[in-house]
């Protein structure tokens, strides 16, 4: 009989096994590449670990199970916490030092991971700054706005949604607009400019249930605008779309 060890693939290292890996998932073989992508990922090879996370948390060639993604995305912050990361992975890195802060902000409760909003703010925080995520930017102006895991602070909020905004981010350009038009920042005089903001991200929102809400901020807030406020608003969305080009 042949012994079930001899079954196993032999990687020369982590490396090879990362590359065997990725071969595996891109040829669609998702759920083989797994074993492959394991041992790299304990060889220390942190897109090993990204990709593992992602594949965990979103079921993808694998069972859903968000405490093994947590603990595969929570292995790159501690590694780079400290460390600048080499170009190539700094995407991956900051992109997991959000997810780990998603994770906390509301904890896991079918894994007993309990919510930690400080700690969540401070890895959004980190990767706001660090590595000028807008991912991070956004989720630290929605912790500021809520006073969750940090003290409540609009113009910190509002200053973080602009940031992300800038740099295209749907749901910041969304809730930035609709503060701007219901005059929680900046007053009366940003509708014509939250306008702007609720336009652009209407058009860049996905058909998903979680960008619901952008479609329906901007079609209240275009039904009530005045056809003064709906031209300036038209006014300044191309002149900002001419400085992005």
């Amino acid at each position: 009989m042949t012994s079930p060890t001899a079954q196993l693939p032999m990687f020369k290292d982590p490396q090879t096994a990362l590359r065997a890996g990725i071969e595996s998932y891109h040829s669609g073989a998702r759920s083989a590449s797994v074993e492959a992508l394991r041992y790299a990922a304990d060889g220390g090879e942190s897109l090993a670990q990204w990709k593992l996370a992602k594949m965990y948390a979103d079921g993808d060639g694998v069972t859903r199970d968000d405490r093994k993604a947590f603990d595969y995305f929570s292995r790159i912050v501690e590694h780079f916490t400290d460390d600048d990361p080499d170009p190539s992975l700094r995407s991956a890195a900051s992109s997991a030092f959000v997810a780990v802060g998603l994770y906390l902000r509301e904890g896991i409760a079918s894994a007993k991971v309990p919510a930690d909003p400080e700690r969540a703010f401070d890895l959004f925080r980190y990767a706001a700054t660090f590595f000028r995520s807008a991912d991070a930017q956004y989720n630290v102006a929605r912790m500021y706005l809520e006073g969750y895991g940090v003290k409540k602070d609009l113009r910190q909020g509002v200053s973080w949604l602009d940031l992300a905004a800038r740099k295209g981010h749907v749901q910041a350009e969304a809730l930035l607009g609709q503060l701007m038009f219901t005059g929680v920042a900046g007053g009366v005089g940003q509708r014509p400019r939250g306008l702007m903001y609720l336009t652009l991200a209407r058009e860049a929102a996905s058909g998903s249930s979680s960008d619901q809400w952008i479609i329906d901020s901007h079609d209240k807030a275009l039904a009530s605008a005045s056809e003064a406020e709906r031209k300036a608003a038209v006014a300044m969305l191309e002149s900002y779309l001419k400085r992005r080009e």
